[in-house]
């Protein structure tokens, strides 16, 4: 399986949350990870918002070792593109969009959503994919 992770589910990799432990698992379970670029933007901004000192700075370091496992989708014009007509169609917001936009470029709904976001889970779900997590 192919697995799209959003930053709801990397940010329990790095912050004791509910539903960490299945997030882990989940992660631990796939070898062909996938997120978008600005994943690195709200994991980053959140881990900044909970953490201050060595914790932040480990979780930071963590974090971007764990990059190394994924292939990064850039968020070019065709991803930018889908973004906005799922954007326009459900009403979703546009961090949300944008996870959407990429999936959808890099392999539609043969790819696997991993998402704690309800909101983002019940409009990849209404678009055909298969979500894990929520």
């Amino acid at each position: 399986m192919t697995l799209y992770v959003d930053s709801s589910a990397l940010l329990k990799r790095y912050l004791v949350e509910p539903d960490s432990e299945r997030a882990d698992e989940v992660l631990g379970s796939d070898d062909q990870l996938l997120t978008a670029r600005h994943t690195t933007v709200e994991v980053r901004r959140n881990l900044s918002r909970a953490l201050t000192g060595a914790p932040l700075t480990q979780a930071r370091r963590s974090f971007q070792r764990d990059l190394g496992a994924f292939s990064i989708i850039e968020l070019s014009p065709a991803v930018c593109d889908a973004a906005i007509t799922i954007a326009e169609h459900l009403g979703v917001r546009t961090l949300d969009a944008l996870h959407l936009g990429a999936l959808q470029q890099v392999g539609g709904v043969a790819v696997t959503l991993l998402t704690f976001d309800l909101r983002q889970a019940q409009a990849a779900r209404s678009l055909g994919y298969t979500v894990l997590g929520c």
